[in-house]
């Protein structure tokens, strides 16, 4: 059975401004990563068919639930399967981890659209692997957006 999550969140910015923050490694590294965590870009190719990777380790190792490559550390490649300018971005992920619990390829799907104060970001994660709890991921994806609001709102 494959398990999904879909988490929405208005930021207070234009969609291009929401897009290209999606599609800029600096910027990525800021907002897309938990709370505890902190975010290292080791590749990346902002275009269709493009790749990139990245790592998520835990700010206190002594506080680390264990990640999925490292004692603390979740490395993941990613391919940007469809870019639609400020509109849609889909990509397949996949976790570089010993444990077939974290194996398979994650669909994730961003969703731009306009709203009254902003855009209305909604994100869809689709096939996560089993090792992956959908309440954490839920969790994660909210924490993400709220630093995406965050980096992108002004005033």
């Amino acid at each position: 059975m494959s398990t999904s999550t879909k988490v929405s969140r208005i930021i207070k910015a234009p969609r291009r401004a929401v897009y290209k923050a999606c599609l800029d490694p600096a910027s990525l590294a800021k907002w897309r990563v938990p709370e505890n965590m902190t975010a290292h870009v080791h590749a990346f190719e902002a275009r269709q068919g493009g790749i990139y990777r990245m790592s998520l380790t835990y700010r206190d190792p002594t506080q680390s639930p264990g990640g999925k490559t490292s004692e603390d550390t979740d490395t993941f490649q990613g391919r940007f399967v469809e870019l639609v300018p400020d509109e849609k971005i889909v990509e397949a992920i996949e976790f570089e981890a010993h444990d077939s619990g974290f194996a398979g390829e994650m669909k994730m799907t961003m969703r731009l659209a306009d709203a009254e104060d902003g855009t209305d970001v909604t994100i869809l994660c689709e096939n996560l692997p089993a090792g992956i709890r959908p309440e954490d991921n839920e969790t994660g994806t909210r924490q993400s957006l709220q630093k995406l609001a965050a980096l992108l709102e002004t005033g």
